[in-house]
């Protein structure tokens, strides 16, 4: 048993040996480090440009993303005709509001079927939104024309 450990070390030392001497040739061999690709002017205009990117475009998408993705149960509740339509928009305005945490149930909101609505009227659509013309027309419901005087 004892020539078996004597073999173990000799064989570790020469092992670290060889490590030793391979690690001095590469750290003599390796290049410089450099900590840019880019020197002078070129570095300059390189900073300046992602300094431009991180501060002003960046959070411009940021904000621009955020409110694509925070209108989208209003626009599956439109696409579904919905008839709880205002209340989805409601609850995504007020998200807004409450950071977000209500954003979820709109989202689940717009998903689900309106079972209720459908045993009141009979159907689980609501065809008085989302035509062409759903523009408020005071005048017209009013009963006054475009001349001025009343019918």
């Amino acid at each position: 048993m004892h020539n078996k450990t004597a073999r173990r070390t000799a064989a570790q030392r020469l092992r670290l040996a060889w490590t030793a001497a391979a690690s001095i040739l590469a750290s003599t061999l390796a290049p410089g480090a450099h900590a840019s690709l880019f020197s002078g002017e070129t570095l300059d205009a390189v900073a300046n440009g992602a300094a431009w990117v991180v501060l002003f475009i960046a959070p411009l998408a940021a904000i621009g993303i955020f409110l694509v993705i925070h209108i989208l149960p209003e626009k599956i509740a439109e696409k579904k005709k919905h008839p709880q339509l205002n209340a989805i928009k409601t609850l995504c305005l007020l998200s807004l509001f409450f950071g977000g945490m209500l954003w979820p149930l709109a989202w689940l909101w717009a998903y689900t079927k309106p079972v209720v609505h459908k045993l009141a009227y009979g159907t689980d659509t609501d065809d008085s939104h989302g035509g062409k013309d759903d523009a408020l027309h005071p005048l017209q419901d009013a009963g006054v024309e475009k001349t001025g005087k009343e019918s």
